[in-house]
């Protein structure tokens, strides 16, 4: 498999960027914060931990609370992981072979084009940026072959935010059933969308051959648990990637599963904190990108927290990028770290993201930059 543009990338500047406006997730918080708002009952559930081995499909009371996050799953519907990587990478290596071919939509999370890409014949189908991302169905029923096993998707989308009209949804459920094929949603942005009425439902809940990955990492920002799922309504494939992740982690961090199970108790309250900070957050980025009317095309995002900005102005994307961190210290992904094997994929874009605390600091460096090379920037 290729290097993972995105984590290669990440390497050189996540850590040492004065101004992080790239990230994928939602301001995270401390031990003593998650604490804090669960109360004393889960601090003193902490006192007699036992850190042994755990249970490879997680632990009961964690599969439990995770199942209460959907309409009809039950905790024996629930395989956790090592966070959403892990899941990716066990669900294509599982019900992917190499006679299979399998469908993914472009631009999307690296691993769910790399990862079918090692294994058999894949078939990407685009988002489309004139319509605001929407999928043509079309698209993908014409990419259907005889041996086609798998679409996959990623709805609130990465890197653009968009999501899926209901009515398209319900329409690719209804050919996925047609087919017979699996449909595997990266749904790790759920939660977050900027307007709850374009809130999917969970594709785990709605159809029978669905897997709904999610994940402690992007909504409930908290990444350092390392603490991801796969829910599905086919226990036998459920079986087989819990007989496939012995190759893997074996089984989840006991602290981490516990923690996990706090915060699944207190989910409203860190939601509520979450989606208050992104309100905030897109706000400055809908005044800001207004300001820069021949720098940049914005679209607002329906959900998540990251987008993908138009860069218009003179040069390419991956120098004005470079440019930003050197000259600023603003982080932002040019286009390049979304490049697919697949098809031709934007390359004019960037992706910024607005989960962070503090990012008025990060937009006053960003005009900074703009500002003083406006004339060698602008068209």
């Amino acid at each position: 498999m290729r290097n993972f543009e995105l984590e290669t990338y990440f390497s050189k500047w996540e850590f040492t960027a004065r101004h992080h406006m790239t990230a994928s997730d939602v301001q995270s918080m401390s031990l003593n914060d998650l604490l804090a708002m669960a109360g004393t009952s889960a601090a003193e559930s902490l006192d007699d931990l036992w850190l042994g081995y755990t249970e490879t499909w997680g632990a009961p009371d964690l599969r439990a609370a995770i199942a209460g996050t959907y309409e009809g799953m039950q905790p024996d519907n629930i395989l956790c992981f090592a966070g959403a990587e892990e899941g990716v990478y066990a669900a294509m290596r599982v019900l992917l072979g190499p006679d299979d071919h399998a469908i993914v939509v472009v631009p999307n999370y690296q691993a769910a084009e790399t990862i079918p890409l090692s294994i058999c014949a894949v078939t990407g189908v685009p988002l489309d940026a004139t319509r605001d991302w929407r999928l043509d169905l079309e698209d993908v029923r014409r990419a259907i072959r005889p041996n086609t096993k798998l679409i996959s998707i990623n709805f609130p989308n990465n890197p653009t935010g968009a999501v899926m009209p209901r009515e398209d949804y319900d329409a690719l459920i209804a050919l996925c059933r047609e087919q017979d094929l699996y449909l595997f949603n990266d749904e790790v942005y759920r939660l977050l969308e900027l307007d709850e009425t374009k809130r999917l439902p969970q594709t785990a809940d709605v159809y029978e051959k669905g897997l709904s990955l999610s994940v402690m990492s992007k909504a409930y920002g908290l990444p350092g648990l390392r603490i991801g799922w796969i829910a599905s309504q086919d226990k036998e494939v459920l079986l087989k990637l819990e007989r496939y992740k012995h190759y893997l982690s074996i089984c989840n961090s006991a602290p981490s599963e516990r923690l996990a199970v706090i915060a699944l108790g207190v989910r409203d309250k860190i939601l509520e904190r979450n989606r208050a900070l992104l309100r905030r957050n897109i706000a400055e980025l809908d005044r800001f990108f207004a300001d820069y009317p021949k720098l940049f095309e914005w679209r607002h995002p329906d959900g998540g927290c990251i987008a993908y900005p138009r860069y218009i102005g003179q040069g390419d994307v991956e120098s004005f990028c470079h440019d930003l961190i050197e000259e600023n210290g603003v982080l932002l992904l040019p286009a390049s770290i979304y490049r697919s094997e697949l098809m031709e994929a934007p390359t004019d874009r960037f992706r910024i993201g607005f989960g962070r605390e503090k990012i008025e600091e990060g937009v006053t460096a960003f005009r900074d930059f703009l500002d003083r090379n406006h004339n060698r920037l602008a068209v």
